[in-house]
């Protein structure tokens, strides 16, 4: 089989530049998909982050003027990766979030920021690069996502394009008057083009003209099809509905390793899980919970917020520590949630911890820690935390919902029977049916048989790259076309 060359194009990339798990996807693909016969190379801005760690970086493209400034394409190295990463201070000289201000909004100029990173990715797959020139432009999210609308009004030769959504709840939606800034003709101003509700729509516009849309879950692909989910593309969506197609994400199974990972106190393996504990007395002591291995610990790592549905576990967090179970969160986000959670941790001294920010270092301890990983998402395209605890065998309870319903056997009675289940589900999203869910995780805590068996299915639950870098690889070669 010959190789395949596929540019990703994103905003982020692990372990470079993260605040998400698009960054996550991102840095563990192009090593997946070398198995697959797929030359990956990933396109990035040039965040002080990146060219700091970009090795032996060469020039390989110039711009006398990128959205208003000078600019170069670097060629490099940096985390196990292979880069190219647009040098453009004007757009990217700036520290911290790549997002965001100190003032924690947008950056103003957002619009020329990551229209400038779509419309290298789209000059880089015309051919600007002799040395790498591929079959496939893959963008990722609405920061790429006019890379499509790029190489579609190039009117020429053009490779193969898809958008992959990571989270259809952002969009990149500004006014009308950025289209002037875009380089795009004049036709491309429509509903058929980048027009969004009478302003410029960069993930609708590659929704429209990729070739390709895949999602990060098949039950998110179905989701996102309807107005429930849908985020008011649902319409677009169902028009292009033959070319949606939900791949799950897998994690890094090297760098999400208990047997091997030199942050815990204790490694294990399914064969030594009884070694786990340490992890939870070590963490116990860390955050001040209150010690001992029969008390049942239920942990949070996530972005706090109503999207997340942390909320519901707010007002379920009562009914929890009443019957003696402790909670120990990671996070930050919403200040309200945020609040919430610091006043149940003085009101709960000794049984709810909090430790707000992230820490990816802590974040591994939390998952070999805990008894249980609560992720009660309102949607969730696919999720990443619930894949880690259950490689660190600590069974998810989640909503049935998106990659979370994809990825988590719900321990119904059927599930235990047949020896299957590795966490659990609940519906509707209600502080009730979570309030359920928590009370049937305790249940199996109780019940060290059953426990056992859950965190066993769960560490033996594939959940790498292999089977999803098979289906990017086979999508990529159903779309692409040849440089030449």
């Amino acid at each position: 089989m010959s190789s395949l060359k596929v540019l990703s194009v994103a905003s982020e990339v692990f372990p470079l530049v993260k605040t998400g798990g698009l960054a996550d996807v991102a840095g563990a693909l192009p090593g997946a998909l070398k198995p697959e016969g797929v030359e990956m190379r990933t396109l990035v801005p040039g965040y002080p982050a990146i060219k700091n760690k970009l090795a032996d970086a060469t020039v390989v493209r110039d711009y006398a003027d990128l959205f208003g400034g000078p600019a170069r394409v670097l060629a490099g190295q940096a985390g196990g990766l292979d880069l190219f990463a647009i040098d453009a201070p004007h757009l990217y000289d700036r520290p911290g979030n790549p997002y965001l201000g100190p003032d924690g909004l947008d950056w103003p100029d957002n619009a020329r920021r990551f229209a400038a990173l779509a419309r290298v990715g789209a000059d880089i797959g015309l051919g600007a690069i002799a040395a790498f020139e591929p079959e496939i432009v893959h963008a990722h999210d609405w920061q790429a996502a006019l890379a499509p609308a790029y190489l579609v009004f190039a009117r020429g030769r053009r490779p193969g394009s898809m958008v992959t959504i990571h989270n259809l709840a952002f969009q990149g939606h500004f006014p009308i008057s950025v289209f002037g800034e875009l380089g795009l003709p004049d036709s491309a101003l429509s509903i058929d083009g980048v027009e969004y509700f009478g302003g410029v729509g960069y993930l609708k516009a590659g929704i429209r003209l990729a070739d390709s849309i895949t999602t990060v879950s098949p039950t998110y692909a179905h989701e996102i099809l309807t107005a429930e989910f849908g985020m008011a593309l649902d319409g677009l969506l169902r028009a292009r509905a033959s070319a949606v197609q939900g791949i799950l994400n897998g994690i890094d199974d090297g760098v999400w390793n208990p047997a091997t990972d030199r942050v815990l106190p204790q490694t294990f393996t399914a064969t030594k899980i009884d070694a786990r504990i340490r992890n939870k007395t070590a963490l116990q002591a860390k955050l001040g919970l209150a010690p001992g291995a029969d008390r049942p610990l239920f942990a949070v790592v996530s972005r706090l917020s109503e999207q997340k549905g942390l909320d519901l576990l707010l007002r379920a967090l009562p009914a929890l520590t009443a019957k003696g179970a402790q909670l120990a969160l990671l996070g930050s986000g919403e200040r309200t949630l945020e609040i919430g959670f610091a006043e149940a941790a003085t009101a709960g001294a000794g049984l709810v911890s909090c430790a707000f920010g992230y820490d990816e270092r802590l974040a591994h301890l939390f998952q070999a820690a805990a008894d249980f990983v609560v992720v009660p998402s309102r949607f969730e395209p696919c999720g990443l935390t619930q894949l880690c605890a259950l490689r660190y065998g600590a069974p998810p309870i989640v909503s049935r919902v998106g990659g979370l319903a994809d990825t988590v056997i719900d321990a119904n009675e059927a599930a235990l029977m047949a020896g299957v289940a590795t966490g659990v589900q609940f519906s509707p999203l209600s502080v009730e049916a979570l309030v359920y869910a928590l009370d049937r995780a305790l249940a199996i805590f109780r019940d060290p048989p059953t426990m056992r068996r859950l965190r066993l299915n769960g560490m033996r639950a594939d959940v790498s790259w292999r089977g999803p870098a098979q289906r990017y690889a086979a999508l990529y070669r159903s779309i692409a076309r040849p440089s030449a």
